[in-house]
């Protein structure tokens, strides 16, 4: 079962759990026109190898620009034993449109 989260849920979910963390899946070249301040920034073709890094016990919201390949490191994760991460519905495109104006959309 896949979990999604909308932006606005992140940002609560932030709110309320300082040491939740935001992982952006996107390429480096997507870092160049937009970020979400303090975003953990490993890129999807990496995730294999640095999954073992990423929290278990904290909420993992996990995002790209529309939330299709963070749906499927959600999937890889999920499939690593990870139950606490979500895919950010959207990407950061929603974050962008629902939470930070300030936030270029591309």
């Amino acid at each position: 079962m896949n979990k999604e989260i909308s932006a606005t849920e992140a940002v609560i979910l932030r709110d309320k759990n300082k040491d939740a963390v935001l992982l952006d899946v996107r390429e480096h070249s997507e870092l160049t026109i937009c970020r979400i301040e303090g975003a953990l920034h490993i890129p999807i073709g990496e995730v294999p190898e640095r999954h073992k890094a990423l929290p278990r016990d904290e909420p993992l919201i996990v995002f790209c620009h529309h939330g299709m390949r963070s749906l499927h490191v959600v999937q890889y994760l999920e499939a690593k034993g990870f139950e606490n991460a979500l895919n950010l519905t959207g990407g950061i495109h929603a974050w962008a449109v629902d939470v930070d104006p300030e936030i270029t959309q591309y």
